[in-house]
């Protein structure tokens, strides 16, 4: 398996905050906006359009790429975002995770099935010294949990928010305070594994831009 050459190494808390930083101006504005339930959640999304249109460019001037994860959350952010703003109906936004999450783990699955590296090429980094298996015992985890947070973002949406026109404070605070730490500890929790098939002690996990 050819590994990428690595880029140069990106500040941590930069990584993180051009990840987060948009979910977290969304729950922010859907928390804080004035106005009835599907008014605030109309604002929180423009708002989450333009901190990611933002994350987009920050990552470009700060690091000098964008990495394919980012492009592809944008991507989905434009679109979910642009049919819960024509239609005035949330469930648009609320199922936008479960596409991300979807989209990420039928990559990853193809990649399990050609022999093709397709993990290191969706984080944009590499593993320095990780053997093939365990990039491929990588791809499998990530796959699987991605599949795992694609249900839990429906199942939380569906029992919290069914409606267009429902709250979603409770959902958008489980995506910043719930999905996040769930994302950050199942990276960290791949490193002992890594190790084993040969991770350079003090490499980073790299963290999915949150969906």
């Amino acid at each position: 398996m050819t590994t990428p050459a690595p880029r140069p190494p990106v500040n941590p808390l930069l990584r993180l905050g051009i990840d987060v930083a948009p979910l977290a101006i969304f729950f922010a504005v859907n928390f804080l906006a004035p106005g009835l339930a599907l008014e605030r959640l109309l604002a929180a999304t423009v708002a989450f359009m333009i901190a990611m249109a933002v994350a987009l460019v920050v990552s470009r001037w700060k690091t000098g790429h964008i990495s394919p994860m980012l492009w592809i959350t944008a991507a989905l952010v434009l679109i979910f975002g642009s049919l819960t703003l024509y239609f005035q109906d949330g469930t648009f936004i609320k199922m936008k995770p479960t596409f991300v999450y979807g989209t990420f783990a039928t990559i990853l699955c193809v990649g399990l099935v050609t022999g093709r590296p397709l993990l290191q090429q969706l984080l944009d980094t590499a593993y320095p010294g990780v053997d093939a298996i365990g990039w491929r015992k990588l791809t499998r985890n990530w796959a699987i949990f991605f599949v795992a947070m694609a249900l839990l973002n429906e199942f939380v949406w569906r029992t919290t928010a069914p409606n267009p026109t429902d709250d979603t404070t409770f959902w958008a605070g489980f995506k910043l305070w719930g999905a996040i730490p769930l994302t950050l500890l199942f990276a960290f929790a791949n490193i002992p594994m890594l190790m084993k098939h040969g991770l350079n002690v003090g490499e980073e996990p790299p963290i999915p831009p949150e969906g």
